[in-house]
């Protein structure tokens, strides 16, 4: 093993520990809020994505540039995100504050990891039941956004290599119709530098991008999805690399 490839490896083995360690105890730590209300344990949850990112700068040296903030609206409304890697899903936590996401609902039943996840109400559905999956979605995001909580919904349904495109599903467009809500695309390229397959975390420069609201107002489910899946796979083909090694220079 090159020197290059000893230290990738034991710095994102350095970062796995202390995301195996954190997650435990803060899993557990938030079961003791289960008689609070969301707003209080999405906070102790809330804590734990954020020390998993700045864990992964100390350890990995990955940075991160926002841009359009400034399109963030003052309504929660439908965010419909790019899903290439776990770092999105840890990152968006601290921008939207509180989020309920769209996920398949094995994940609550992981062991404390799952059990801490369900206090935070996502919307777990069965995605074998395509019917009732959608109208779980309606109802249930309908809620969660009168009750001023973000929906995070990843359109495509699962991570997608960078460079590759996922189908993109109508299901979140669907709720926005439906719930009068606009939509908030996002683009980011999280994939080059933590892979969706893969061990290795590689240093780099994380580019999010948070792309203007979508109105859906007298439009489809159809019309909006296609208006959000081509602003987001536009927005993919400007981001500069994130990773040192593919063109971005090295941090002084």
């Amino acid at each position: 093993m090159s020197p290059r490839k000893a230290e990738l490896f034991l710095r994102s083995l350095l970062f796995s520990v202390g995301g195996v360690v954190s997650v435990t105890v803060w899993s557990l730590l938030s079961l003791l809020t289960w008689p609070f209300s969301l707003r209080i344990r999405y906070g102790v949850v809330r804590q734990w994505a954020r020390f998993m990112v700045w864990w992964l700068g100390v350890t990995c040296r990955v940075r991160t540039v926002l841009s359009g903030v400034e399109n963030i609206p003052a309504q929660p409304c439908v965010i419909l995100a790019k899903h290439q890697s776990t770092w999105e899903t840890l990152f968006m936590q601290h921008l939207f504050v509180p989020q309920v996401w769209v996920l398949k609902r094995e994940l609550l039943w992981v062991p404390v990891f799952g059990w801490a996840l369900a206090l935070l109400k996502p919307i777990a559905i069965d995605r074998k039941d395509g019917r009732g999956a959608m109208r779980q979605v309606l109802a249930q995001g309908k809620q969660r956004l009168e009750e001023r909580d973000w929906v995070v919904i990843f359109p495509e349904g699962t991570r997608v290599a960078p460079g590759a495109r996922g189908q993109y599903h109508a299901g979140g467009a669907i709720l926005a119709a439906h719930a009068k809500s606009s939509i908030l695309p996002i683009a980011h390229n999280a994939g080059e530098v933590w892979p969706r397959r893969g061990f290795i975390k590689y240093p780099g420069t994380i580019h999010f991008v948070i792309g203007p609201p979508i109105d859906s107002a007298h439009r489809s489910g159809k019309e909006l999805i296609a208006l959000t899946e081509a602003w987001i796979e536009h927005a993919q083909t400007t981001l500069p690399p994130a990773r040192d090694d593919l063109g971005m220079p090295p941090a002084p």
